[in-house]
Formats: C-alpha cells, sequence, structure tokens
C-alpha cells in the first residue's frame, strides 16, 4: 500500500505541521530492557490539522533476529478521532516507523546535503541502514555505498540483499574511518554508545544523518564534529535530551543558540537551506510521534478507500 515516495511527502507535512505549531507532542516515554538487550518507547501527539490523536508502543530488541527469527523493531500504533476520544484504528506501526525514519533522513538530505552528492557511507547493518538508503535513492542518483559494521557477515548479508534494491556500487568497509573518508552524505544508524566517527575524517561540504542516537546515554559521533558545523533537528526539546546533540551541550562545546533550525522550519524557507557548499551540516533524528501520525493517518485513508483490514466495534 506504502510507497516510500508517498511517506517522504508525509513526513515532510509532519515537519512542517510541528514548526506551525499545529500538533501537540507529548514527552517520549522510555524504558532500557538491558538484560535482553532492548528498549521500549511510547510516543503520542495530537494533529491538530485533521483532529486526530496517534499513540504508538515501539520496542527495539537488537538480538531478535538471531535469537527468535524475529525484526529488531516491533510497533503498534492506535489512532483516535481528537474531537471525541473514539479509537479509529489499531494498526501494525513497524513498518510504519521504518518507512518514517528511512524518509526523516531522506528529506533532511533534500534540503540539507549538496545537490552533487554521490558517496555515501552507511554504519550500521539494520533495518535503517536498508530504509535509509532506500529513501535516499527517491531523490539522490547514488553512484557509490559503502557499509560499515561490527559484524562482517551481516555487512556481507546486507550487501547480497541491498544489490537487488539498488542499482549502485556496493564496498563494504573494514573500519568507521575507510567508511566516511570521502563520503558527501553519511548516515549513522547504530545502538552505539560511544563515537564511531571522528571529526577529522569529515570532508568539508558533507552531510551526517544521525538515527541511532535516540534515547540518553546513546553516541555516535565525536561530539566535536558539532563545532562550526550548521545543526538542524527535528525537535530541540526532544534532540537536547534524546539526540545526539546531548553530548556536545552536556559538555559545553555548543549551546543551545548554536542550532541552526528545527527540520520544519528549513522547509517552510524560515531559514535557507545551505549556506555554501563547504559547510558541514549535521541532521539530528530522534522521531516525531506526529511523523507515526502523518503516515498512520495516510494508511487509514487507504484502507478504507480500497475496504481492506478489519471493522471493530470499540463501543
Amino acid at each position: 500500500m506504502l510507497s516510500m515516495e508517498s511517506v517522504i511527502s508525509a513526513v515532510e507535512e509532519a515537519y512542517s505541521l510541528f514548526s506551525m505549531n499545529k500538533v501537540k507532542l507529548a514527552p517520549v516515554v522510555s524504558i532500557e530492557v538491558e538484560n535482553h538487550h532492548g528498549e521500549m518507547d511510547i510516543k503520542s501527539g495530537y494533529d491538530q490539522s485533521s483532529e486526530i490523536i496517534g499513540v504508538k508502543l515501539a520496542v527495539g530488541y537488537w538480538n531478535n533476529p538471531e535469537k527468535y527469527g524475529l525484526p529488531s523493531g516491533l510497533a503498534t500504533i492506535v489512532l483516535l478521532d481528537g474531537r471525541n476520544g473514539i479509537p479509529l484504528a489499531i494498526m501494525d506501526g513497524g513498518l510504519i516507523t521504518d518507512l518514517r525514519t528511512g524518509a526523516a533522513g531522506a528529506v533532511s538530505a533534500k534540503y540539507l546535503a549538496r545537490t552533487n552528492s554521490k558517496k555515501v557511507a552507511v554504519l550500521g547493518t539494520g533495518t535503517q541502514a536498508r530504509m535509509q538508503i532506500l529513501a535516499l535513492s527517491c531523490i539522490f542518483d547514488i553512484g557509490e555505498i559503502r557499509i560499515w559494521g561490527r559484524n562482517k557477515e551481516k555487512v556481507q548479508d546486507y550487501i547480497v540483499e541491498m544489490k537487488e534494491k539498488v542499482k549502485t556500487k556496493l564496498i563494504p568497509s573494514d573500519t568507521p574511518k575507510e567508511c566516511v573518508q570521502g563520503a558527501d552524505i553519511i548516515i549513522t544508524t547504530t545502538p552505539s554508545k560511544s563515537p564511531l566517527i571522528e571529526k577529522s575524517w569529515i570532508d568539508k561540504g558533507s552531510h551526517l544523518i544521525c538515527i541511532g542516537t535516540d534515547m540518553p546515554g546513546k553516541q555516535e559521533i565525536d561530539p566535536e564534529i558539532f563545532s562550526g558545523a550548521t545543526i538542524v533537528v527535528d525537535s530541540l526539546s526532544q534532540c537536547r535530551e534524546r539526540g545526539e546533540i546531548q553530548h556536545a551541550l552536556q559538555t559545553g562545546l555548543i549551546t543551545e543558540q548554536d542550532i541552526y533550525a528545527e527540520m520544519g522550519d528549513i522547509i517552510l524557507g524560515k531559514k535557507p537551506w545551505r549556506n555554501s557548499s563547504e559547510e558541514i551540516t549535521i541532521f539530528d533524528s530522534t522521531g516525531l510521534s506526529i511523523q507515526d501520525v502523518s503516515v498512520a493517518k495516510m494508511v487509514l485513508k487507504m484502507a478504507k478507500d480500497r475496504k481492506i483490514g478489519k471493522s471493530i466495534q470499540f463501543l
């Protein structure tokens, strides 16, 4: 039912609504399940433009594929009528989360990466390492993709799978440094809790898409990279607590005044996209519930139009 192109459009709309103050988002609730290498998040939001409330319960269990043959990410979304609270739909949120997160990175690259970007570096071999590339391919003619992961077998599996989906060169990298040097767009998709990328490895004009850091304690890049870079976030209030910028803020390398804009402000034209071909741009994405709501309401409309799904009498 869903195409990546339609999800990209929905995510752009979500960022715009957020920046126009047409949505209300509740603080994210998180629980870390350390003994099973897992985590749980609850995200909720109210889209005032469409009168729809959405609640998503999402989990990430990184050992699921090997241990249970299950996806590492699972989610359930509930949509409610904003006028009276009546449930409108219950749907799987796993694919929606995967698609909208991938689309978020592509939206950032559309507005912040150089238009002639060809070389892409991906750190990680999980779902988002795939989704980010599939979304980016909708916008850029990628010439080369370099991949690094701690597990070399997973890197090879990634290459075999993605060769069927993107018609470009896929190159395994032995180290994060080898992966990111010379890249136009760098995507981080790991659950790392210590920096994987150093500032000296980043070329002028690069665009970084930071996806993996979405809760306190996670970290994928050297905080020094933020110094002098153009920093764009999905939500300042959320990223300062849960995003990649948390570490640079905590150490005093940057202040909140150094954050250039939220993504919606860029889309709406409140701030210029890119000021020069040599500036390093960074997109810090923690994921907003309005992204889930925007895509889920699109799925609900498509299901009604095509008369698919099951009707349930809630009241």
